[in-house]
């Protein structure tokens, strides 16, 4: 809520962090003054937001100041008389949220319902108020944001909360971007408040804002917010990670030295960039003295390299790998391959003469602003929509700048049967720092946690008609539902033709996304006799073996010899074959590309020459992969009869995951109908392939 806020001189140490990287602050005693002398003149801004004025037009120089002026007297005036703990205006709350969003980019729309973003839930104003003084944008994302902050924080509730949220963000990105600079005020005027409330508000922005500013890509707000969370919840490591700054302040810093030598090494070459020294925030510096122990002094920053295009960002990184010694392992390329916040980057490390290893980032000016800013940046994204005068205002709008992890949340919260599950799995995904991209068969692309099976892959692309997958091809071999996934692999996902599939308990141990959890669960649940059928032991193997055994059409040049057709191969006309001599006087006969050849000669047994008969006849063995359905074998050994071939044996395995492996030896009559006969199979409804054994 927007009440929990005082003592603006709570954690000088961050403040003086922040100051450092150039991030100014509102003078609250100043705005108050200014907000308690009322409405200024038609002509001019009143002085109250001249701060957000100027940080607006640093963005957007066109843009039209009188919107944000008619918002503030408006907000001013119904606010007026409401004090803040801290003794200042209640004014100077919602100045302050619009400056932090001001200096990030947004645009005016955003700006606008930030500074009437209390005003609805704390004062006499109305949505239509709202809605006739600044149109359905401003009006939408008011309304959005008051549903946010009537939202019950107390622990009992927070399942619900986040589910609430999380749909007024997935409506309106902007309306989340407001809720978190409300946030990042108010954590930075949480002084007064007692202990206990301050750990309360503190774990909840650590385990939900923080990791949403994460996935929404405003690390400006994210890396605040965690440096202020750090001081409440664990002051001790703050204040000795704060003594380590400040001993390293005293000290040499190299990293200016090696960011004048990048921008030589630059210019030589003819790049225009510009080179800048980042400090780390708090926790970073926190978090690196855990990893690598005792820090140098090129640990507590890194080198910022902004360009003006893509292919200037490659052309730095040669000249770096170039003209200094890089550390390969770490080099990362997010330019090519985004991360799922749209953050986009080159990372790399090089060393030094001196010994110093230096990090870098090379990006361009857009891709800084996004990550820093993240959606927030990315502008309005219904300023080209078209509105439709029929559509429902409640109903979701299509954002296109919504995060594909936002979009799948979105989807599947809505199939959570109960608060907790929802809570439980959104907080294992928003913990998920890392999602790979996969291709789809079709050329589209999923985006996927790290670690996430074939089994999320398929629920991410056929959501229900997923519990009719069976198998999947990676990369072109055929894998199991829970094969891993890594970023870049190609997946084709095989359904079953039966409707009635479905998956078993064993998916759950390898689904990771929530959709898939969440999906899985809940047919089992509406399932139970299906879903104890599907967990019951392997039956044996079925076989049926037919009539009678044919004999071989090979001839060996060994008089007397019995000739037998290897099983693992199961040679037949022309196919080039080897013969064997084994126990017994026999010959074996196997394919010259088989693998039990090389093992004969290894162990050293004699090679004897075989040859084909005239006549035509021969005996195969053929694998046949299928979806589980009635009267498979059936329809299979009717296609094989169609086309004149006798069954001499088949087995078939009990069903894996959904898919059956059949086993069948035929006796052919003309091997020149081999290709026909296993086309034949293949068209079989449910079969996907067939293959020689």
């Amino acid at each position: 809520m927007s009440a929990e806020a005082t003592n603006p001189e709570a954690h000088p140490e961050a403040r003086s962090e922040l100051r450092r990287r150039g991030r100014s602050r509102l003078d609250l005693r100043r705005l108050g003054r200014a907000a308690l002398l009322g409405p200024t003149s038609r002509d001019r801004l009143p002085d109250a937001i001249g701060h957000v004025a100027e940080a607006h037009r640093a963005h957007h120089p066109d843009a039209d100041m009188s919107i944000l002026r008619r918002a503030y007297l408006l907000a001013e005036s119904s606010h007026r008389g409401q004090m803040r703990k801290s003794g200042e205006p209640y004014i100077t709350h919602p100045l302050a949220v619009t400056l932090i969003l001001a200096e990030l980019g947004a645009e005016t729309t955003t700006l606008t319902a930030s500074l009437l973003h209390d005003t609805v839930e704390d004062t006499d104003v109305t949505l239509d108020q709202v809605r006739a003084e600044f149109g359905d944008e401003v009006c939408f994302i008011v309304d959005g944001v008051t549903k946010v902050e009537k939202i019950d924080y107390g622990a009992a509730a927070e399942p619900e909360t986040f589910r609430k949220m999380l749909v007024a963000t997935g409506n309106d990105v902007r309306v989340m971007s407001i809720k978190l600079a409300d946030r990042l005020h108010n954590m930075r005027t949480l002084g007064v408040m007692r202990p206990e409330k301050q750990a309360r508000i503190a774990k909840v922005t650590r385990d939900v804002l923080i990791p949403l500013a994460e996935r929404l890509g405003v690390q400006a707000l994210k890396t605040e917010l965690e440096d202020l969370v750090f001081a409440i919840l664990h002051p001790e490591e703050y204040e000795s990670t704060r003594a380590l700054i400040a001993a390293h302040a005293g000290e040499r810093d190299p990293l200016p030295g090696i960011a004048d030598s990048v921008r030589t090494v630059l210019r030589e070459a003819g790049i225009a960039a510009e080179v800048q020294v980042r400090p780390r925030h708090f926790v970073s510096v926190h978090r690196i003295s855990r990893t690598r122990g005792e820090l140098r002094g090129s640990d507590f920053g890194r080198i910022l390299i902004l360009v003006g295009e893509n292919a200037d960002c490659y052309a730095v990184l040669g000249e770096l790998h170039t003209c200094f010694t890089p550390v390969v392992s770490e080099f990362k390329d997010f330019v090519a391959t985004p991360k799922f916040n749209l953050y986009q980057s080159l990372h790399t490390a090089v060393a030094t003469p001196e010994g110093y290893v230096a990090e870098v980032i090379v990006r361009t000016r857009q891709m800084h602003r996004v990550a820093e800013a993240g959606v927030v940046a990315l502008g309005n994204p219904y300023a080209t929509a078209t509105p439709d005068p029929a559509a429902d205002p409640d109903e979701e709008r299509v954002d296109p700048t919504r995060p594909g992890w936002l979009s799948r949340l979105l989807d599947w919260q809505q199939s959570a049967p109960d608060a907790d599950t929802f809570w439980t799995v959104l907080r294992a995904e928003l913990a998920q720092d890392r999602e790979i991209t996969v291709f789809r068969a079709d050329g589209g692309t999923l985006g996927l946690p790290a670690g996430a099976s074939c089994i999320d892959a398929a629920y991410a692309q056929h959501g229900e008609a997923a519990h009719g997958c069976i198998g999947a091809r990676v990369n072109g071999r055929l894998a199991s539902l829970s094969s891993p996934l890594s970023d870049g692999d190609t997946v084709q996902l095989l359904l079953a033709q039966d409707a009635s599939s479905g998956p078993s308990a064993e998916w759950l141990d390898h689904a990771r996304t929530p959709a898939a959890r969440i999906a899985i669960s809940s047919w089992l649940e509406s399932h139970p006799d299906r879903a104890m059928a599907l967990t019951t032991a392997a039956r044996a193997p079925l076989s049926v073996v037919g009539a009678r055994g044919g004999g071989a059409n090979a001839v060996a040049d060994l008089p007397d010899a019995t000739v037998r057709l290897a099983g693992c191969c199961t040679p037949v006309p022309p196919d080039a074959v080897a013969g064997f001599l084994v126990r017994g006087g026999a010959v074996t006969v196997h394919r010259v590309q088989c693998a039990a050849v090389a093992q004969m000669r290894a162990v050293g047994r004699t090679s004897v020459a075989v040859h084909w008969r005239a006549t035509a006849d021969c005996r195969v063995t053929l694998l046949a992969e299928s979806f589980g359905r009635p009267h498979l074998l059936a329809d299979l050994t009717e296609a094989i009869a169609r086309e004149g071939v006798e069954v001499v044996s088949a087995t078939v395995e009990p069903p894996v995951e959904g898919r059956v492996r059949h086993t069948y030896t035929l006796q052919l009559p003309d091997a020149a109908g081999l290709p026909a006969l296993m086309r034949a199979m293949r068209d079989v409804p449910g079969v996907y392939d067939v293959s020689r054994a």
